[in-house]
């Protein structure tokens, strides 16, 4: 009888080793914001696991966790939209600051700096083409370019020369494949491309700072999340900066 005992226990500990085995087994998945398409690789092949990562747009990544996509956990490139989710009730009650980043103006190879940007700069140099930089009122690179934009009083000259992506990757390969005289990038996004050379840096101080929270919405996405935290010279080697 005792031996029966010790075997049925020895099974039910096989049991629940095979079941957290296989609960480890199950990849961690991310909606990412674009312009962390690199760097976020590299972080997720040094996680003990599987990590599937879904990247886009900020507003598009927000709105499809809202409307229940299966995530463990989103970062975006918006504080606006971490706390559109965090409002609906959606993750964790705060959404923590993992990175930051500045804009850029990118040309192509070999282009001129921009000694200063004006609207009658940015047209002289599109000269009759189109200036690339995501959806202004979605993509948080678009949003942070029309407020500089506009605090420069060049938003009402540029915007019937622009040419609107839906994430600002979109926007950086427009510029490197030469269908645009100019775009506006993360300068993460710059220093990822051999095909564009950086024409003007945009002042930090002439538009919001730009943040990526990050929200978990489950524990594996918490433990990612920690696990990203503990990486970020990875990202500032690539262009980002710490939070």
């Amino acid at each position: 009888m005792k031996s029966l005992n010790w075997i049925k226990g020895l099974v039910l500990v096989c049991v629940a080793a095979s079941s957290m085995t296989s609960a480890r087994a199950e990849p961690v998945r991310l909606f990412a914001a674009a312009s962390l398409q690199g760097p976020l690789d590299d972080v997720a092949q040094a996680w003990d696991g599987d990590v599937v990562i879904s990247y886009g747009g900020s507003g598009a990544m927000a709105r499809q966790v809202s409307q229940g996509a299966p995530a463990d956990a989103v970062i975006l490139a918006n504080a606006d939209w971490a706390a559109w989710l965090v409002d609906r009730g959606i993750g964790t009650e705060t959404a923590s600051p993992l990175l930051s980043n500045s804009l850029v103006v990118v040309g192509p190879l070999a282009a001129p700096p921009l000694p200063d940007v004006t609207a009658e700069v940015l047209l002289a140099r599109l000269d009759g083409g189109r200036l690339a930089m995501g959806q202004h009122l979605s993509v948080p690179a678009g949003i942070y370019a029309h407020a500089w934009l506009s605090d420069i009083g060049a938003w009402d000259t540029v915007r019937p020369h622009l040419a609107e992506t839906e994430n600002v990757r979109a926007a950086l390969a427009l510029v490197a494949r030469g269908e645009t005289p100019l775009g506006i990038v993360y300068a993460s996004d710059a220093a990822a491309s051999d095909d564009v050379s950086v024409v003007y840096t945009v002042p930090t101080d002439r538009h919001p700072a730009i943040i990526y929270p990050g929200i978990a919405l489950t524990p594996d996405g918490e433990a990612f999340l920690n696990h990203l935290a503990a990486r970020t010279d990875t990202f500032v080697a690539a262009g980002f900066r710490a939070p």
